[in-house]
């Protein structure tokens, strides 16, 4: 079965490792343009394509989808089935169209939950306990084609949306295997999905950093989880702005107003939250510094608790 694989990050660069490791023949590889990175705005390369020229795979990067001169790549490439995984672009149906096989795409939730993008932060971002991932046949609405296999797992409690990724990247090139393998023999099954149970998820930007203390605790735990490795979640300290990398739970209770410091020592920064509630900040970043345990930032800062 000759592939064109369509992609851009990790996510996207682990399946197709895979595919090369499996021995797939991978006729060409599309990603997206080159991006300016850095300070000195050069430009940088996406994981696909750096293991794509790796690997001696032929690397397309067209501007745009929709005038004809990815078509004319597609044609010449001759592919049986395109593989789609985080490519971030909309193939337009001509291009769905050209393989006998159409084309198959992996994302990151267990659909049609969470269509859309940063599934995974959202998964975790929202407490949920199990997420997973899906291939699918493509389709011209978004995320909104037929499945044809799923794989599961629990979100551990306190698992950052990074580890999360990465777990679900491998699970991801796994089940892209065990799909184009039931393709290629015939007894991949296509289930339709329920479109009244689809919900949308959008990408994350540091607007939503802040962390709102009239939550209760597991959500704001949550919130901090699911901002990491970005954008970060962020709380006003001392008229600063902190970002906040770890937390834990307390069995203690409050009257003070949600946001207020109760306690501060080594085992961090105990803040009130909703219901009288509290929640422990156990890692943080100041700004300029390095991030360390907030028991060791109060060995050298003075709190103070109103």
């Amino acid at each position: 079965m000759r592939i064109v694989f369509m992609g851009t990050p990790d996510f996207a660069a682990a399946s197709l490792q895979k595919l090369i490791d499996e021995g797939f023949d991978v006729a060409g590889v599309f990603t997206q343009p080159d991006k300016p990175k850095g300070r000195g705005m050069e430009l940088s390369f996406s994981p696909v394509k750096e293991l794509a020229l790796r690997a001696g795979l032929p690397v397309y990067q067209p501007e745009k989808m929709r005038d004809g001169t990815a078509l004319a790549v597609l044609r010449e490439l001759r592919p049986d089935i395109l593989v789609v995984v985080a490519y971030g672009r909309i193939l337009p149906d001509d291009m769905l169209a050209l393989p006998r096989y159409g084309a198959v795409n992996v994302h990151g939730s267990l659909l049609p939950k969470y269509r859309g993008a940063a599934p995974i932060q959202w998964a975790v971002l929202n407490g949920d306990r199990v997420t997973g991932v899906s291939t699918m046949f493509l389709a011209s609405e978004m995320d909104a084609g037929d499945i044809i296999y799923t794989d599961e797992t629990e979100i551990g409690e306190f698992e950052t949306a990074g580890e999360l990724f990465d777990r679900l990247m491998d699970m991801g090139a796994e089940l892209l295997v065990k799909t184009l393998r039931a393709i290629e023999d015939g007894s991949a099954p296509r289930t339709p999905q329920d479109h009244t149970q689809a919900t949308y998820v959008k990408m994350l930007d540091k607007s939503i950093s802040p962390i709102d203390w009239n939550k209760r605790p597991r959500e704001i735990v949550k919130h901090i989880y699911g901002l990491q490795p970005w954008p970060v979640a962020t709380m006003e300290l001392e008229g600063k702005t902190f970002r906040v990398f770890g937390a834990a739970y307390t069995e203690n209770r409050t009257g003070k107003t949600p946001g207020s410091v109760v306690s501060a020592g080594d085992a961090g920064i105990e803040i009130a939250c909703a219901d009288g509630q509290t929640l422990l900040v156990t890692e943080l970043q100041a700004p300029g510094k390095k991030r360390m345990r907030a028991g060791d930032f109060l060995r050298g800062h003075r709190i103070t608790i109103a």
